[in-house]
């Protein structure tokens, strides 16, 4: 038996299941609400929402609800076709100018509701760079001159999103200022570690806990280079924060549909079906994508050597965002592939473990592959064509390494994301 090609089944198998549980056809249904008195807008934004807006305009329509209307933005590649929801797709991680035309066609539509009216916002991770517009004096360029420096520094993304959130006419609950007095409904697939309603998207219809002193502290810390504009605004009194008290969020509901913990759940459930304990570490796992691989293959190596703190067979589930600081520009790979390598190059060949890490979201950093598999002869099998682990993980190049093994994991966009899916799987001897 080729053990290699069947656990590589297994985890693809593994990967599809967290996958499937949170795809909106399957989450969406038991949330769509009742007809209002006026009438039904639904707008989005994230790498979910084109789906999400399809799924709901489907059901919408079956239960005979009558007409709607709305705009979604979504990245490149993950449009759907809907009959009455104008789709706009638009650039990630960084923004690009139909993201900034399609929120303000998204300002246009929301900024008339009246108290009758309903609001649907259907948000997923993505959200932030696709929807936006700049506050006073800034501009595109600024924006993304911004964001792609906080993306190669290694900030987390609830660091990323404070900044985003003060430089935005939407986030931070600015959206739903915009739309009050109309009722709010917002659906969520959560791609953040926690959960967070304010981090997710950076909150368009939530209330903002964040001020201007700490993103101008997340500016500082990983010494991203701004224009005087940026720092100007930031270090101006924050007058447009706003909490929880604030009356523009007495009609508004937030609803997660879908998150990591849910899918880490239905994997685990898939897992053990196959004689495997399942054991879920976290589903909010952060920090450098490096350490966080030296840590699960601490854990395993515990597994195999001690059988504690529970003796294989066995797999371990997490879940989560790390992070990459990006020391080559000319390296290729995200934060999956990140982690593998360096998960790869801690285990040393240990036999018996085999590992996959994905993004739910198909798309691993602004690569075309999900994430990558590795095997107990993944190192030995790159030294039989001359390519060392350690370089390619120095020079963030983990793309190539396991391009040249053939053992990335292609899926194309998902139309979902609860973040980052990893799983190790520890056999008996």
């Amino acid at each position: 038996m080729d053990k290699n090609k069947f656990y590589k089944n297994i985890l693809i198998d593994l990967f599809k299941e967290s996958v499937k549980s949170a795809d909106p056809s399957v989450v969406l249904e038991k949330y769509i609400p009742k007809p209002p008195k006026g009438r039904i807008v639904v707008i989005g934004a994230g790498k979910a929402s084109a789906r999400m807006a399809k799924v709901f305009e489907q059901i919408w329509l079956k239960r005979g609800y009558g007409k709607l209307e709305g705009i979604v933005l979504t990245r490149y590649g993950h449009g759907e076709k809907c009959k009455f929801i104008e789709i706009i797709e638009a650039s990630h991680p960084v923004p690009d100018k139909a993201g900034i035309e399609g929120t303000n066609k998204i300002i246009n539509l929301v900024s008339n509701l009246e108290r009758k009216d309903l609001l649907v916002f259907l948000v997923s991770g993505g959200g932030s760079s696709l929807m936006v517009a700049p506050k006073e004096n800034i501009n595109l360029k600024e924006k993304q001159n911004i964001t792609d420096s906080l993306l190669r520094s290694g900030a987390s993304i609830s660091e990323i999103n404070c900044v985003r959130k003060k430089l935005s006419r939407v986030k931070g609950g600015n959206l739903a200022a915009l739309a009050y007095p109309a009722k709010i409904l917002t659906l969520a697939i959560s791609d953040v570690p926690g959960d967070d309603p304010s981090v997710i998207a950076s909150g368009p219809t939530f209330p903002d806990s964040n001020n201007s002193q700490e993103a101008l502290e997340v500016i500082k810390k990983y010494k991203i280079v701004c224009s005087n504009n940026v720092i100007s605004l930031l270090t101006s009194k924050d007058k447009d924060n706003l909490g929880r008290s604030n009356k523009i969020f007495s009609n508004s509901s937030y609803k997660i549909i879908a998150s990591s913990q849910n899918s880490l759940k239905s994997s685990a459930n898939f897992i053990k079906s196959k004689g495997f304990k399942p054991i879920i570490l976290s589903d909010s796992m952060e920090g450098d994508a490096d350490t966080v691989g030296i840590i699960h293959g601490a854990i395993a190596k515990q597994i195999i050597k001690y059988g504690s703190p529970f003796k294989p067979p066995l797999c371990i589930l997490s879940g989560g965002e790390t992070t990459v600081k990006v020391n080559n520009l000319k390296g290729r790979g995200g934060r999956n592939t990140q982690f593998l390598l360096s998960l790869a190059i801690h285990l040393n060949s240990e036999e018996n473990i085999y590992s996959i890490a994905c993004d739910t979201d198909g798309i691993d950093g602004v690569e075309s592959n999900a994430g990558a598999i590795i095997f107990p002869d993944s190192l030995k099998r790159g030294l039989k064509i001359g390519i060392h682990a350690r370089d390619y993980l120095n020079r963030n190049d983990a793309y190539t390494f396991f391009h040249k093994l053939k053992d990335l994991v292609f899926t194309g966009p998902t139309k979902t994301n609860v973040n980052d899916f990893r799983a190790l799987i520890i056999t008996k001897n």
